[in-house]
């Protein structure tokens, strides 16, 4: 299980730029395409681990593409096709520098922030007396900078978006409308799987014609956070955890081993008893997020693949 994809070095027909992310790696071509690559890298605390987690890129491109799909009727996005499991290609965008955060429930950050006192996160107010994982009166909107290369994404408010003039004020009510949009869609989907969308987020560009839409993953685990429904509201009542489909699981055990991204802090061992264990929880989450079970991909030569796929579909267009 060590085939894993953690770094590639393309270079394609009419590349002018790639950028390496957290987790994906960005393509620029000349004629106004980008080819984006989930790799198998897994990132917790703005930090990536180590090693690679087999067939992670997969299906996070995979549950990202289905996704998009769904919601194509209600916001628009990049996505033109996936010529290789981990592959998307669509249209470049300018990014927005902010992610679009939304929150149905304390739980993740924003319950670790209410732990510490806190009852206004991004200067959106938090109800006294919650317990952690407790349903907010609505969603919550708490916006984050996208953070350079190797530096933590920062909470910030609407206000300060709009004072920094980060993002103007017509576009930044365009994003806030799609975001409530898409949630609501997600956890319409969600509901179908005996799943509650806890919180996500979604990242959005403007195309060269000056379109807003969506961009990157949408209604992942690396992105988003699910309860199991059924039980829900009896664990609460007893105070025990919720049972969970997210990336929260490694940054739990991370969390007991000592490792929060903090400066000083070393990331612990993962042995690879523990990587495959991983692996599996997130084909465990694709099965359940989409209803649909999953395929693996050839592993054997993961870089040829994705080579000779990408160049196959870009020869077509």
């Amino acid at each position: 299980m060590n085939n894993t994809l953690t770094h590639t070095d393309f270079k394609f027909p009419g590349q002018i730029n790639v950028y390496h992310g957290k987790v994906r790696e960005v393509y620029t071509l000349a004629n106004n395409t980008l080819v984006m690559i989930a790799t198998d890298r897994l990132s917790a605390f703005d930090v990536v681990m180590p090693k690679g987690i087999p067939y992670k890129g997969q299906i996070l491109n995979q549950i990202a593409t289905k996704m998009m799909r769904d919601t194509e009727d209600i916001v628009p996005n990049w996505l033109a096709a996936t010529p290789d499991p981990n592959v998307a290609v669509g249209e470049a965008c300018d990014p927005f520098k902010v992610e679009m955060v939304i929150r149905a429930y304390l739980s993740g950050h924003a319950a670790r922030e209410y732990k510490a006192g806190k009852r206004i996160l991004c200067g959106v107010a938090m109800p006294e007396g919650m317990k952690e994982n407790d349903k907010f009166p609505e969603p919550i909107i708490t916006p984050a900078t996208k953070a350079e290369a190797g530096d933590h994404d920062e909470d910030i408010s609407r206000e300060e978006i709009l004072s920094r003039e980060i993002v103007s004020e017509s576009d930044y009510l365009q994003l806030e409308s799609y975001t409530r949009k898409l949630f609501e869609r997600g956890s319409e989907i969600a509901s179908k799987r005996g799943l509650i969308l806890v919180d996500t987020k979604y990242e959005f560009g403007k195309t060269k014609d000056g379109k807003i839409v969506l961009i990157d993953e949408i209604h992942t685990p690396d992105s988003s956070r699910y309860f199991y429904a059924e039980g829900y509201s009896e664990r609460q009542e007893k105070g025990e955890a919720q049972k969970q489909l997210s990336k929260e699981f490694v940054r739990q055990w991370l969390i007991r081993n000592g490792f929060q991204g903090l400066e000083g802090q070393q990331v612990p061992h993962m042995t690879d008893e523990y990587i495959e264990s991983v692996s599996q929880r997130y084909i465990e989450l694709y099965e359940n997020i989409t209803g649909e079970p999953f395929v693996k991909a050839d592993l054997s030569n993961i870089v040829a693949r994705i080579e000779s796929n990408v160049e196959q579909y870009l020869a077509t267009i």
